[in-house]
């Protein structure tokens, strides 16, 4: 079941949302919401439309059709990606060498026509060949801002839990706050801006733990998983002797993500769903399974989340099930076990299972 989590699938309630109508806009006549983070805001009454729906819909079916041209075997982990670009976060990929990780990035950033910057995080890397460096300039005799690598829409950060936490931590108020700040001046980030990160489990060999700070900018994390043994065989057949990424080209553009992640921001939550991500994040704050329990930014990508992948369904609003399916990726790598758990050998997708099914899912909304 913890599997499950990490790849962006989970099983659904039977019985949950028979009439998802219900959970339309009737719940409400108005919605008024601000979520700190993006550029957009939903404004009282504003709702996806047919139109946006369409475009999010023939931009997605492009997105994820290039993607598993080059990654065999994966539709869950691309659909997890595609929805958590969408909703405009970043990604962190964990798992162990070669198994695609960087490849999915890089699929990812060669799918949109956009700039696309790769970091390789090693334990000499520097703040400031992330974030960028003032320069004198002898001749003009003042200091210039050289743009580090995380002046791009798309990030790929290679082996980000390879370089020290201060290092890690240069990535901090650009992944939060679109922006970049260097000796007193603040530079913004152009949209659509994601950072994609690999990352080996803890326990390889050169690697530093991610600070919980950082964790919790990553709106998801996926696990690749081992492919299929026919996928496998399909892999070797289309990668052996060259690489689809040279044959891969731009199926979209910067502009068109950004008017996707505006009309997915209309996507309408109902006061029961929202109430449902609440109790969640609140029932994982007292429970005995974990000393550090889910953050509100957590529940603030938790329904930024619910509401791509609602728009991927073709559906203006957001439903328990939802939420269920992106709770384990947007909520696991967040939260901190207690010696109980560990004890137990339990991990923390296991603990946000068990949270699904102690939280009760609310009435339908009329």
């Amino acid at each position: 079941m913890g599997e499950d989590h990490l790849t962006g699938r989970a099983p659904a309630r039977s019985g949950v949302c028979a009439d998802c109508q219900t959970w339309g806009r009737q719940a409400e006549d108005s919605v008024t919401t601000t979520d700190t983070g993006l550029e957009t805001t939903a404004a009282p009454g504003a709702t996806t439309g047919a139109a946006d729906l369409g475009l999010i819909h023939d931009v997605a079916d492009r997105l994820m059709a290039a993607m598993t041209s080059v990654i065999e075997g994966k539709p869950d982990v691309v659909r997890t990606t595609v929805t958590v670009l969408f909703a405009g976060g970043h990604l962190l990929i964990e798992d162990v060498p070669g198994v695609g990780k960087t490849m999915l990035a890089k699929t990812l950033a060669k799918s949109i026509d956009a700039t696309v910057r790769r970091i390789q995080f090693t334990p000499d890397l520097l703040p400031s060949d992330v974030t960028g460096v003032s320069i004198f300039n002898q001749d003009a005799r003042r200091f210039e801002f050289r743009p580090g690598a995380i002046f791009a829409n798309v990030v790929v950060g290679d082996e980000i839990n390879r370089a020290s936490p201060k290092t890690q931590s240069a990535l901090l108020e650009s992944m939060e706050e679109r922006q970049v700040t260097v000796d007193g001046t603040t530079y913004m980030l152009q949209a659509p801006f994601i950072v994609m990160a690999t990352q080996n489990p803890i326990e390889m060999e050169g690697t530093y733990p991610l600070p919980e700070a950082q964790r919790d900018r990553f709106m998801a994390r996926i696990s690749m998983g081992y492919p299929s043994p026919s996928a496998e065989l399909d892999l070797l057949e289309s990668h052996g002797s060259a690489s689809p990424l040279d044959g891969l080209s731009a199926v979209t553009d910067a502009d068109t993500i950004n008017r996707v992640v505006q009309a997915v921001a209309h996507v309408h939550a109902s006061p029961a769903v929202r109430q449902y991500i609440v109790d969640l994040v609140t029932r994982s704050r007292s429970t005995s399974a974990l000393r550090l329990g889910a953050s509100p930014r957590a529940a603030l990508h938790l329904l930024r989340a619910s509401r791509a992948y609602a728009a991927l369904e073709g559906r203006d609003h957001v439903i328990p099930d939802d939420v269920q399916v992106l709770a384990g990726p947007v909520l696991a790598h967040r939260l901190m076990p207690s010696s109980e758990t560990q004890l137990a050998r339990r991990t923390t997708a296991e603990v946000v299972t068990d949270l699904l099914r102690q939280v009760p899912v609310p009435p339908s909304a009329r």
